[in-house]
């Protein structure tokens, strides 16, 4: 009976061996790994694992508690994993932040395919056959006094790693010096409570090994590498990880993937040329309204956050030259943009005697509401408004602008919603800053003559033409067609951006102010059938909110290219935006 359960112990146990190897890939003892990258989803990461497999021997995929999948090679002994790592590194085989793992963050593997586990002991060859274990396995539990001691074996360059680490997390705000002050202990406990640990303000090594290694898998996700645009003239480090070079089209040379977006900014220019270019740059979509703005001497930066994007831009114009970078990244995963952008700051540099000519990408796909291709910020609703008083007030239609963020004169002008009349459809605007316009609508008093010509002054096609159009038409009613004394109606072809615009008469006065066409499911009015408010119910509102009425000049009958000039310089482009 001995000599049997001898044989049984001597087969079962190699077999026991093995699989406990096989299903804690992580953690057997002494087997580290090279982590070279790590991607957001199993397709590209088995792209990537497969690119790597056709250079690279020992190449493994592992599901990472994060929900990330990793590449890694190995396993190796740790002194090998170094050596291995230092001459990858030397000969560009892997990525420059690639690292040395315990493994501890891995969970199912899926690579190689059809893989169901992996013996993490490394294997025996000449230069590791005679090797010992030359690090201790991580403690799974330490005292306050005990990570204390550990702490203070720790280098300097590893004191200052961790507070990297914490700085990124967003836990430390102070200067990068690995000296363990009150600052750092603060920005420990907080991290630690934040993972659910006891806030000791001490990290345990098993503690400081999981928010180093959570920052190294980051930094592996991006695999951040220097890029030199020659054609750019731009020198600067992206995340390769997670974009490619998609083509020129001045004055960008834009970088981008499914999510990141990366414009490297070149032209040819001065300080105005800079200038032009801050403006332009926040008419753009990828330019969130909600940020800060900072114009310098020499150079510009731009902020913008929504709740889809944040973006980051920065310019700055050098011996004839503007150079910058603009970082469009998903605000969810705002903690990598914040990495990327860190790098792509310390890493900026202008090569001089290069520049992006004007000429630069395919002309063919230009578009007026695009600039290089970029979508350009447009307005929710455009509508038309004319002048009242020589200091800008403007006096256009209220039911569009009830719900706006934010309403401006020509796209620049902020005003404000100073009054409105729901029965009446009027709004009052007042400009944020005084304004000199060309001319102000004059009120007539005097009943218009039936059937007499009338035109309309309005931005029928929003600003597209840069002008208002007029719009030629006659009086055909003093009165609405319920009787309503309050309204004029009139025969004229008009566009929707047309409400709010003046209504004219022969001679330049306004005797009405055109309102949007009304829609309802039970009838439907012949095309050219419009409607405006009436000049005594539009003095009645002025006057009701402070603003004095201008009579109009005794004038005989405009010419109509008189009458259009009149007209273009009373009327304004007004547009809500949100």
């Amino acid at each position: 009976m001995p000599d049997l359960q001898r044989i049984w112990c001597f087969v079962l146990l190699p077999v026991l061996s093995l699989f406990f190897l096989m299903s804690s890939p992580g953690r057997a003892q002494d087997a580290v790994w090279l982590q070279v990258e790590a991607q957001p989803t199993l397709t590209s990461a088995e792209e990537r694992a497969r690119d790597y497999a056709s250079r690279l021997d020992n190449v493994a995929g592992f599901r990472l508690a994060s929900g990330w999948y990793a590449i890694a090679l190995g396993p190796y002994t740790p002194d090998a994993a170094v050596i291995e790592l230092r001459q990858l590194r030397a000969t560009r085989d892997v990525p420059g932040d690639s690292f040395v793992s315990d493994g501890a963050g891995f969970r199912d593997q899926f690579w190689p395919v059809g893989a169901i586990g992996l013996a993490l002991q490394p294997p025996a060859t000449p230069q590791n056959i005679e090797e010992t274990a030359v690090s201790p396995p991580i403690p799974a539990d330490e005292t306050v006094a005990e990570a204390r001691a550990s702490e203070r074996r720790l280098t300097r360059p590893e004191r200052e790693e961790v507070q990297r680490a914490l700085q990124v997390k967003g836990f430390y705000t102070a200067r990068i010096d690995g000296a363990i002050g009150p600052g750092t202990r603060r920005a420990m406990a907080a991290w630690q409570d934040f993972a659910g640990y006891e806030p000791t303000g001490v990290l345990t090594t098993a503690q400081r090994t999981e928010l180093l290694n959570d920052l190294r898998e980051l930094l592996a996700s991006l695999d951040m590498r220097p890029v030199s645009d020659i054609r750019a003239g731009i020198e600067i480090d992206l995340p390769s990880g997670l974009v490619d070079f998609q083509g020129y089209e001045a004055p960008f040379a834009r970088y981008g993937g499914a999510d990141v977006q990366i414009l490297l900014i070149s032209q040819s220019g001065d300080r105005d040329t800079l200038q032009g270019l801050y403006d332009v740059m926040q008419t753009l979509e990828i330019v969130p309204l909600q940020g800060s703005r900072e114009m310098g001497r020499n150079s510009f930066t731009l902020t913008g956050r929504n709740d889809e994007i944040f973006s980051y831009t920065y310019a700055e114009v050098r011996d004839g030259a503007i150079k910058g970078y603009t970082l469009i990244w998903p605000t969810e995963d705002a903690l990598r943009g914040r990495i990327a952008l860190d790098r792509m700051q310390a890493s900026f540099s202008p090569v001089p005697d290069a520049v992006l000519p004007d000429t630069a990408g395919d002309l063919t796909l230009q578009r007026p509401d695009l600039l290089a291709g970029l979508q350009i910020r447009q307005p929710e609703i455009s509508v038309s408004g004319f002048y009242v008083t020589s200091e800008g007030s403007v006096l256009t239609v209220a039911e569009p602008l009830a719900s706006c963020a934010r309403i401006t004169l020509g796209g620049e002008v902020e005003v404000d919603l100073v009054a409105t009349d729901a029965e009446l459809g009027l709004a009052l605007l007042q400009p944020r800053a005084r304004l000199a316009p060309l001319g102000i609508g004059r009120i007539t008093d005097q009943i218009p003559r039936l059937q007499s010509d009338i035109a309309v002054a309005g931005y029928s096609y929003g600003g597209r033409l840069g002008a208002p159009t007029m719009s030629f038409g006659t009086l055909e009613d003093l009165r609405g067609l319920e009787g309503e004394n309050s309204l004029k109606r009139l025969a004229l072809n008009a566009q929707p951006g047309d409400a709010g615009g003046p209504v004219l008469d022969s001679g330049g006065a306004v005797l009405g102010l055109l309102l949007p066409r009304v829609s309802a499911s039970d009838r439907a009015l012949p095309a050219d059938v419009h409607f405006a408010a009436d000049a005594n119910a539009i003095s009645g509102f002025l006057e009701t909110n402070g603003v004095t009425v201008a009579p109009p000049a005794a004038t005989t009958e405009m010419a109509p290219e008189d009458l259009a000039l009149l007209g273009a310089d009373m009327t304004v482009l007004v547009e809500c935006w949100n």
